[in-house]
């Protein structure tokens, strides 16, 4: 059974949405495979305290994104497999890169300054990463 003890839900996008991107991160990183169970929309609405409808919301769309299968009277289960890992795991990194952007240029660096500032950080969570 998929675990959501896991989300940290926040203020600043809507909840099906983090609902949503909490399962694709997981298939797209490896902690969600292909034959996991989904909670009950019910049962993930009551652990979350959001409204059930929300969690329809998610899974409708994960439905139609073809990464979770719902049968009347059956659990969801996911079932993507590794092509639509792979494929999520390039439209999240897409996704990270487009907003990283955003906020970098937002803040008034120029494309200059913002490579030489990710070069240093790249380096710096390196060197952490190795040692």
């Amino acid at each position: 059974m998929l675990r959501f003890e896991d989300l940290t839900l926040d203020n600043h996008r809507p909840i099906y949405l983090q609902i949503l991107q909490f399962v694709k991160r997981g298939i797209a990183f490896g902690t969600i495979c292909r034959g996991d169970e989904l909670p009950s929309r019910r049962t993930l609405s009551a652990l979350l305290g959001v409204n059930p409808n929300t969690v329809q919301k998610a899974f409708h769309l994960l439905e139609e994104e073809g990464i979770i299968e719902s049968r009347a009277g059956a659990k969801s289960v996911i079932c993507a497999d590794e092509a639509a890992a792979a494929r999520l795991r390039t439209e999240l990194r897409e996704n990270d890169a487009q907003f990283a952007v955003q906020l970098l240029r937002e803040s008034g660096l120029d494309k200059a300054e913002a490579l030489a500032l990710i070069e240093r950080f790249w380096d710096q969570y390196s060197e952490r990463s190795n040692g």
